[in-house]
């Protein structure tokens, strides 16, 4: 099946071609010129802008592609259509950030921001680009630097300094947060256009968070109410972010300067300049925190597709040994897993009881998914359409949630200065204009600069302070729960505490027609979602004989507004200056991250989230019924809250020798929800080479990024597993020809590093291709020949809708899709690593239940082996790789590279593949205030 990069919002503006006829001609020129004439900004004389609140020492640095510049006008587009002409600071960091890859070798001190930005506080005078007053305001001013066109924002009052983050967010990425503003909503189609991407892209969110507007509203008043000061100041800070934002839409729409976008998509005129850019509200704030929180941090479900594959391993051995088998799949705690906190301290979450109460699991075959969309006319109804339904569910309901992200850092015990060094950043994913943004914010109680998400970045949500820098990855611990609730009189009626209760039905009606930038025709139709008090219906099946419907219950639903307060504090230079206060702020997130810490002296980490105390007796794994008995502790239906796991049951910790985080397990006994916690994992890339370092001594920030990026170039599966299939293959004399030279291959990558990398710069060919080819073929292969045999077909099915089995860097079929850069998170890397140690006799901890390459047998095995690799060297570039839409079939490097997909009307060029974070720090601090630590 050819790989298709998902496509988003005006996607179909990628290449001239896609626009009318009349725009390839030279009247694209006039129209260009006559658009260019009312696109200028008045700008105050730049001034001096540089800070005195700054103790990293020139030594804290940031990067963020492709661009600042995240707004085009019609002219800027037409011209990057036409032409390719990038707008101001649309993609100056794209090339460095791409560089790394090749450049990595040779670094130097003094080259790092050859590759990074300075991510000093203030702009030194002979670097200020541009100062503005934005809406003539006297209390807020926002410079641009001249390298990148990163806001500044500096206010004397703390309104003035919201209302410039919102002006400034509004100037670099309106397009982007208007859009965004409408996925949380379920409106993307009816705003953007009707393609079956953008139908998938909604259908995704809404299942998750179907709010109504009185939902929305009702998250900021609950989050207010309970957060005293802080909460009135939060309120503030969004009125005031609101009011810059909204005066940045009046200013851009009367001077016609505004995102271009709104005309090819049919909401503005170009020509009479009617239409409307609708203001922004409160509201809009929590529904684009609904879709963050929904794609980074909300770890959990998946407990129906658990059971399905519990239910097909004890029908092939029997219901002891089919339990077995799946708890060795599952790997809920394995001792061999490369853990974040390593320093023996347990953490209990989410294990196994030991004697389970409450298991609702359903009758063999009787599990039907839950209809979302209903009443599809026109080109809702097309195969395209339904086929994206149905990913957006899979992607919805499943365990396997985007991790992405990683983290290095280490103690000053360790580092050649005694200061700490860290290298960490979110795996955002690429876009254009990129999710995240950056900006510094100077103002009473702000002193923060780095990355928020677009539209939510009235604080910085991951960057640094005065005197400390902060990070956090997806951690994917459970706090969703699904319950079986019986049914009563119908479909849609439920017993809750013995009473026959109605569902609610919410719906969404979205239509859409052609424009000019998605020429998708015209369709409709109605997203539907049943509620209950325990979440919304996702599966209908019969349990025990009886009908019931599967809901899921997260614990940040209806509360993704409440993370705000952890936020302000990050930012406040008066709450943070401790690891301990770190660690106090980041309690206040609900989302289920792992947070990163260094300043001058002091490491730290903590893992955020309002992980539920459940019933004694429940396993979190699986759905159990809807009772009294098996809810959450101290649970209210009316708010979804609850009684929580305490603050020092989380993983924490304070001046460990050194923390790497890759969405591996974080601690010893604490159960993450999805798959893959076994002895092969990616963050074992980064624990190699971190504690390398740390074994030879003086670590420096150059070191540290070396093993970063050293690490993102690694094919997990070459690394740590190859070398155990190698020996299988090699236990005896390996006769056949074509076996035998694509083992050569593979050896020699090994040899050279087992890295996927040009062989030069800009080559767009890789070194090794032979054997990166091969083993691209052979792990599908291998995989299936491996423990389908054993397992069943059924068995085997099941295992792979609970992990996929691959995740390389041009597989589609993995979470990520392809071109996404982030790779190796999900797959069976670890159950082929324990079952041919164990056919080997190696020694292995945590084993699974039983043996299946060969059935246990050497030789049987190693014919298996031999047989598939026969097979994977017989298969030809254009077979492996077989082109998609952005690349021709057979072309390698294409299949892997990165594209910046197209959110908006810019595009920009494919990067050679990096599995490495999208936003990413560099820091090292030299001082910190006096009397803080």
């Amino acid at each position: 099946m050819p790989r298709r990069t998902p496509r988003n919002v005006l996607d179909r503006l990628r290449t001239p071609r896609r626009f009318p006829g009349f725009l390839k001609s030279a009247a694209v020129c006039a129209l260009i010129a006559g658009l260019l004439t009312p696109l200028s900004q008045a700008a105050v004389a730049a001034t001096d802008a540089t800070a005195s609140n700054d103790y990293c020492g020139g030594q804290c640095s940031d990067i963020l592609p492709p661009g600042e510049n995240g707004n085009a006008t019609l002219a800027q587009i037409l011209l990057n259509q036409a032409f390719g002409t990038q707008p101001s600071h649309a993609e100056d960091q794209l090339g460095p950030y791409a560089n790394l890859a090749t450049g990595y070798s040779a670094l130097t001190t003094d080259k790092i921001n050859t590759f990074f930005n300075d991510a000093s506080f203030g702009v030194a005078s002979d670097q200020v680009a541009s100062t503005e007053k934005p809406a003539g305001r006297s209390d807020v001013t926002i410079v641009r630097d001249k390298k990148t066109g990163v806001p500044h924002i500096t206010g004397t009052t703390r309104y003035g300094t919201e209302f410039g983050v919102g002006y400034a967010a509004a100037e670099d990425r309106l397009w982007l947060m208007d859009v965004f503003r409408h996925v949380g909503r379920g409106q993307l189609t009816t705003f953007a256009g009707g393609a079956a991407s953008n139908q998938g892209l909604e259908q995704e969110f809404w299942r998750n968070a179907p709010y109504t507007e009185a939902d929305l509203q009702a998250q900021i008043d609950n989050a207010i109410a309970s957060n005293g000061a802080r909460g009135q100041q939060a309120l503030a800070d969004a009125n005031a972010y609101l009011a810059g934002i909204n005066a940045y839409i009046d200013a851009s729409d009367s001077g016609r300067y505004f995102p271009g976008e709104y005309v090819l998509t049919g909401h503005k005129d170009s020509i009479t300049n009617a239409g409307t850019i609708e203001h922004f509200k409160i509201t809009d704030l929590v529904a684009l925190g609904s879709v963050i929180g929904s794609l980074f941090g909300s770890g959990g479900g998946g407990e129906v597709n658990n059971a399905i594959s519990l239910l097909a391993a004890q029908a092939k051995y029997g219901v002891a040994e089919g339990t077995k088998v799946w708890e060795s799949f599952r790997e809920r705690n394995d001792p061999e897993a490369v853990l974040t906190v390593h320093d023996g301290q347990s953490f209990p979450y989410a294990n196994k009881p030991d004697d389970p109460q409450g298991e609702a699991l359903p009758d063999a075959g009787s599990v039907t998914q839950e209809p979302l969309v209903y009443d599809r006319t026109g080109s809702a109804a097309t195969t395209s359409a339904t086929t994206a339904s149905a990913t957006a569910a899979k992607t919805t309901l499943s365990s396997a949630k985007r991790g992405m992200s990683n983290a290095l850092v280490v103690s000053g015990k360790h580092t050649a200065s005694g200061h700490p060094v860290a290298v960490f950043g979110p795996q955002t994913g690429y876009f254009a204009p990129q999710l995240l943004m950056l900006q510094e914010i100077q103002g009473p109680g702000i002193s923060a600069r780095g990355a928020s998400f677009a539209g939510l970045s009235m604080y910085v949500e991951l960057g640094r302070g005065q005197d400390y820098s902060w990070s956090a990855t997806t951690s994917g611990q459970d706090i969703i729960d699904t319950y079986a609730v019986e049914l009563c009189q119908d479909d849609y009626h439920y017993l809750y505490h013995g009473t026959c209760t109605a569902m609610d039905k919410v719906e969404q009606k979205n239509a859409w027609t052609p424009t000019t930038a998605d020429g998708t025709a015209a369709g409709s139709y109605t997203m539907r979602v049943w509620r209950t008090k325990y979440g919304p219906v996702q599966y209908r099946a019969t349990a025990g004989g009886k009908k019931v419907a599967y809901t899921t219950l997260r614990s940040s639903y209806l509360h993704e507004a409440d993370s705000i307060i952890g936020f302000q504090m990050l930012n406040d230079p008066d709450y943070v200056n401790s690891p301990q206060t770190f660690q106090s702020a980041v309690q206040h997130i609900n989302f289920t991250f792992n947070w990163f810490y260094a300043d001058s002296q002091h490491t730290a980490y903590y893992n955020s989230g309002d992980n539920p105390q459940r019933a004694s007796g429940v396993d979190a794994e699986f759905p159990v019924w809807a009772q009294a008995a098996y809810e959450w502790k101290n649970w209210d239906p009316a708010t979804n809250t609850a009684a929580y796991t305490p603050a020092s049951a989380h993983p924490n910790s304070i001046d460990q020798d050194y923390y790497i985080s890759w969405n591996n397990k974080q601690a010893k006994d604490y159960t993450t929800a999805p798959w893959g916690d076994g002895s092969v994992h990616r963050g074992n890339l980064l624990e190699d080479r971190v504690k390398k370092l740390i074994a030879a001594g003086g670590v420096t920030r150059v070191a540290l990024v070396k093993a970063m990026a050293d690490a993102g170039l690694a094919d997990l599966r070459a690394e740590d597993v190859l070398p155990d299939l190698l020996k299988v293959v090699n236990s005896s004399t390996v006769t056949d020809s074509t076996a035998a030279a694509a083992v050569s291959k593979l050896q020699a990558w090994l040899t050279a590093g087992a890295k996927r990398t040009e062989t030069s710069a800009g080559s767009k060919t890789y070194a090794n291709a032979d054997a990166i080819r091969i083993l691209d073929a052979w792990w599908p292969l291998l995989v299936k020949a491996e423990f389908q045999p054993g397992l069943g077909s059924d068995l085997y099915t099941a295992f792979t809708n609970n992990l996929p089995i691959d995740e390389s860097p041009s597989a589609a079929h993995g979470p990520t899709g392809s071109h996404a850069g982030s790779s190796f998170q999900y797959g069976w890397w670890s159950y082929v690593d324990k079952d041919i140690r164990a056919v080997l006799g190696e020694s292995v901890q945590g084993p699974l239940a039983q043996k299946y390459c060969g059935g246990g047998s050497l030789s049987s095995c190693r014919d298996i082996l031999i047989s598939t690799l026969k097979t994977a060297a017989g298969m030809t570039a254009s077979q492996v790789y077989p082109g998609d839409d952005q690349c021709s079939a057979g072309d390698q490097w294409c299949a892997d590279s990165i594209v910046q997909r197209t959110l908006g009307g810019i595009k920009h060029g494919k990067i050679s593949w990096q599995n490495r974070p999208t936003f990413q720090q560099v820091v090292e601090y030299t001082s910190h205030r006096r009397g803080t630590l």
